[in-house]
């Protein structure tokens, strides 16, 4: 019977599944939108002719062409008078469609409950490059949300071209884009929160700059060996020195939604590695819950 059985299985031939589209792998949480815009971090003059890393090239066709920008709307999404928008900026190495499924984002967004969108551009793509493109012009941050929200009215996503309240979240290498958003963007006071996950890695002053005039919210996590550990307690240092209150956490474990929706400049040391710290325990989506934007419900 097995004999037989093997050679019945030799004829049956292999179905290759193919990987189901980034617009419909969601489709029980929400819609995703995709759509490409001149504003898009790339294509980039200054990335035109590729980048070279330890010794290693990576061209500008193949790196830094994709201006993809992926748009989350999760089930009951209801619009209001302004749109608000959380915006994620991916780390070295990664694109959206791997951003979206290697950290969960669209489920821990939909479950964080929050009446906004998420979403996500393609920064350098599947490179060691921290480079933000355009949005680290002048104003570059200001034509990217204007032309995002322009496309989406213009698509039916929303009915209003009014931007609300902004959250700016970058994993690793996404740190220095959003600073350069954070100093020069041109949509500054829409920045209400800012979330660092183990991105801390230098362009500091900008990061403390914003927190110091416009009051928002900032949280900090990071790990022992992802190369941001020295610069957060160095902040915290100088927080302390300068007396402005902020809350800081030795454990992970300690830190509860009170305590993260009640204080401003929040740094977390957590056990994690690099790459789990945005996902691991649902971090993203704990932040969010704890963050000043509206419930669905």
């Amino acid at each position: 019977m097995k004999k037989n059985l093997a050679k019945i299985l030799l004829f049956i031939p292999f179905v290759i599944l193919k990987p189901q589209d980034l617009t419909e792998r969601y489709s029980d949480l929400g819609k995703i939108v995709i759509t490409h815009l001149h504003a898009s971090p790339f294509p980039d003059t200054a990335r035109a002719k590729g980048y070279t890393y330890n010794n290693k090239f990576y061209s500008a066709e193949d790196h830094y062409s994709d201006s993809t920008v992926a748009v989350f709307i999760p089930n009951g999404y209801k619009q209001k008078s302004a749109v608000d928008l959380v915006i994620h900026f991916h780390g070295w190495f990664n694109n959206v469609d791997s951003t979206f499924g290697h950290y969960n984002l669209a489920r821990q967004f939909a479950e964080s409950g929050k009446n906004a969108l998420l979403v996500i551009p393609a920064g350098a793509k599947e490179v060691p490059d921290s480079y933000g493109g355009k949005l680290e012009d002048a104003g570059g941050f200001k034509r990217f949300v204007e032309e995002l929200i322009d496309t989406l009215f213009a698509r039916k996503v929303v009915s209003t071209e009014r931007i609300g309240r902004i959250i700016l979240s970058g994993h690793s290498g996404g740190y220095r884009v959003m600073s350069f958003i954070l100093m020069r963007g041109g949509l500054t006071g829409h920045i209400k929160e800012v979330y660092l996950f183990d991105a801390l890695y230098a362009e500091q002053e900008k990061f403390v700059y914003w927190f110091d005039h416009y009051k928002g919210k900032l949280i900090d996590i990071y790990t022992k060996n992802g190369g941001t550990k020295e610069n957060s307690e160095k902040i915290v240092d100088d927080l302390k020195g300068w007396r402005i209150p902020y809350i800081s956490f030795d454990s992970e474990q300690s830190v509860t939604p009170f305590k993260l929706a009640n204080n401003r400049l929040i740094f977390i040391y957590t056990d994690l590695q690099h790459n789990d710290v945005l996902s691991a325990r649902n971090e993203f989506e704990e932040f969010l819950k704890a963050s000043c934007l509206t419930n669905i419900n």
